[in-house]
């Protein structure tokens, strides 16, 4: 008998492998499916590429100093040099890993946090729940740039300390919306089987509940990114984020608006080459969404 309970396990195992298997490859068609999708995935790929090559992409190191100051854009600087003689091609390339990183891990400081406090939230319920959702509520009504710009004053500047700070302003959205999946994901049979089954809250959470639940939040996060680097790009403008020489594309920005009436290109590539990357990231993040929901889809 035990041998026959194992047996059926171990297929029951297999046979939900196959299923996750085929759904993602499902997902996955879908997503290749969409023109937006693909030519936003497209150029991410090029700008993951000029960040793991900036040293063979950029002519210069984006500290060197040419001694030729607001040189136009020619042949010898391709974007021309700011207003220390730097190369500012080279210091957009090299700004992407800064930027870039800057999305990315502050994104994942949000999600992993607030899928953390939306688990306990949804699971638990009750004076949790009510507790979590009234801090929520709270921080949700101050507009997110506002919170990351006090975070960074009780932080201070910096490049972890930006993407802490980033990352803790999306907390509570990342929450909330964990909150709800679980709270669908909580009704169906499988939770009720494995309780009885004497499966610590641990466990059920952490195999049964969360993989079930990270969809809405891997397809937010993925939207996420850009306005992140928007958020940080501002950061850095007011002076409260990346400090100097670091090349982030919001120094950049900020560092080249004092000249923007004699050499309007300090602002313009910079921007163009957030705004490109900020477009590319939002394509993906919707063509990911239709795909993961298709009934979302207009």
């Amino acid at each position: 008998m035990p041998e026959t309970t194992d047996v059926k396990r171990a297929d029951d195992r297999n046979q939900e492998k196959v299923r996750k298997t085929s759904q993602g490859r499902e997902v996955f068609k879908r997503l290749l499916g969409s023109r937006s999708a693909v030519i936003g995935l497209v150029f991410l790929g090029i700008f993951v590429i000029i960040t793991i090559f900036a040293d063979y992409i950029a002519p210069y190191d984006y500290k060197l100093l040419s001694g030729m100051p607001l040189q136009k854009p020619g042949a010898e600087h391709l974007f021309g040099t700011d207003q220390m003689g730097r190369d500012l091609f080279s210091r957009v390339v090299y700004g992407a890993r800064y930027s870039i990183s800057l999305g990315l891990v502050g994104t994942l400081i949000g999600m992993v946090i607030g899928m953390l406090f939306g688990c306990l939230a949804g699971y638990y319920g009750g004076l949790v729940d009510e507790i979590i959702m009234r801090l929520t509520d709270v921080i949700q009504s101050i507009p997110s740039i506002l919170m990351s710009m006090a975070w960074s004053v009780v932080l201070g500047p910096g490049l972890f300390n930006t993407m802490l700070a980033l990352g803790l302003s999306n907390v509570a959205a990342v929450a909330r919306l964990q909150r709800a999946s679980i709270l669908n994901i909580r009704k169906m049979e499988y939770i009720d089987a494995a309780t009885v089954t004497n499966c610590s809250d641990l466990r059920v959470v952490g195999r049964h509940i969360i993989p079930n639940a990270f969809a809405p939040v891997l397809v937010r996060a993925s939207m996420d990114i850009g306005s992140v680097i928007i958020s940080a790009a501002g950061l850095s403008f007011l002076g409260m984020g990346i400090q100097p020489p670091m090349p982030e594309w919001g120094a950049l920005l900020s560092a080249g608006r004092d000249y923007i009436r004699n050499a309007p290109y300090l602002c313009l590539y910079p921007g163009v080459v957030l705004s490109v990357f900020v477009l590319a990231i939002n394509l993906f993040g919707n063509g990911l969404r239709d795909a993961m929901d298709p009934k979302l889809k207009r």
